[in-house]
């Protein structure tokens, strides 16, 4: 009898903090770092409310000089990477911090790469692209759904195709990931839920992914517990500090899972929705969860009735592929619940446009680990089931 070989990695940041107060120890960790000199990657908005120079304080309280650059845009383009790359070497930066959510990380994680790698960001797209290490990196985050500040992801529109670059390589996990609940208080409701459901759906694809693991399901189980509960209550009020702490926890876990079990179709196509529209990434994998889900449903009904149950639904008396529809209602009441759109067409997305998205969607590398194969035609009709 012949055995299949098959090894699993675990990818993680070698520190990762959580809790109230966290984001102080930043100074300590770049020192730990060796740094000297620390690029501040972040977005406009939070340069210009201060939290950026909040944090900066802490940085230099240790000795280190800090420049910050704030030109991370909300869905993370090639130039933001280059210009942020000019400025680390003008600077003679030797550590990144990055504070922010999904956008100011991946961008700081594309600085760092090619800071450590040379070349050009589009280089690096596809799975495992670089050679050596990319620069030290700290990840502070500010929302709790992307997992982008402790992932071996890292996304970056290229602006002359209008795709966004998956770029998976264990290389571009950060040194050190943050998460303090008290940074993430003041976030309205409208990114707290979108935030959220990034999450969730890392979770349900790592989940039933073709490449999940105990470890990996561990985690993933917990986020579909924690996910219900809190979400709705952080969207209903920002200020309630469990609600807040806990989807801390929830994203970190389905991030530990999604990083090693690799994720499907949802994102592998809310990546052309974001590259084509400039979308918020999280309010397109809500939209299309559900839909690509009722797809995957044959491809492992039991993972979808387990997800169901996690998320409170009752499944007694039901057969299995009832209880995994019991998991796409689950999906659905809390998408609606917290304020997400309920197709694509209110984000004005053009049916002429989901052929070449679908056909992009097709060369993603998280499409790899879907449970069920998909032809374009398909993902096609995916697409407009979503509509």
């Amino acid at each position: 009898m012949s055995v299949i070989h098959q090894v699993y990695g675990y990818y993680m940041p070698t520190v990762n903090l959580m809790g109230a107060g966290a984001a102080q120890e930043t100074g300590k960790q770049a020192k730990l770092l060796g740094g000297t000199k620390v690029l501040l990657v972040t977005d406009a908005f939070l340069e210009k409310i201060g939290m950026a120079q909040e944090i900066a304080d802490i940085i230099e309280k240790e000795g280190l000089k800090v420049v910050i650059y704030g030109g991370a845009e909300p869905n993370p383009t090639d130039k933001n990477v280059h210009d942020g790359f000019d400025i680390y070497t003008k600077e003679g930066c030797n550590l990144i911090v990055s504070v922010g959510g999904g956008s100011s990380h991946d961008c700081a994680k594309g600085i760092g790469l090619v800071a450590g790698n040379g070349g050009r960001i589009n280089d690096y797209e596809g799975v495992d692209k670089s050679p050596l290490p990319m620069a030290p990196m700290i990840a502070i985050n500010t929302t709790a759904g992307t997992a982008a500040e402790m992932t071996r992801f890292c996304i970056i529109t290229d602006l002359a195709r209008h795709v966004k670059m998956a770029i998976v390589d264990w290389h571009v996990t950060p040194n050190v990931s943050i998460n303090d609940p008290l940074l993430m208080m003041k976030q309205p409701p409208s990114l707290t839920a979108a935030t959220g459901m990034d999450a969730l759906t890392h979770a349900v694809e790592a989940y039933v992914s073709t490449a999940a693991t105990p470890v990996t399901d561990s985690a993933a189980l917990m986020a579909f517990k924690l996910i219900p509960k809190y979400l709705r209550r952080a969207v209903a009020n920002g200020d309630d500090f469990e609600a807040r702490e806990q989807m801390a926890y929830a994203q970190l876990l389905a991030g530990m899972a999604f990083n090693n079990a690799s994720l499907g179709y949802v994102h592998a196509m809310a990546h052309q929705l974001g590259g084509f529209y400039n979308l918020p990434h999280g309010v397109c994998n809500a939209i299309l969860l559900p839909h690509v889900s009722r797809f995957n449903l044959i491809g492992n009904l039991d993972r979808f009735a387990e997800i169901a149950v996690a998320m409170g639904e009752n499944i007694e008396g039901l057969s299995v592929r009832e209880a995994a529809e019991k998991c796409l209602t689950a999906i659905a009441t809390l998408s609606a619940d917290v304020g997400i759109p309920s197709g694509l067409s209110e984000l004005n997305v053009k049916e002429e446009d989901l052929a070449i998205m679908a056909q992009n969607a097709k060369l993603d590398a998280c499409q790899f680990t879907n449970p069920r194969t998909a032809t374009l035609e398909q993902v096609i009709q995916i697409y407009k089931n979503a509509m």
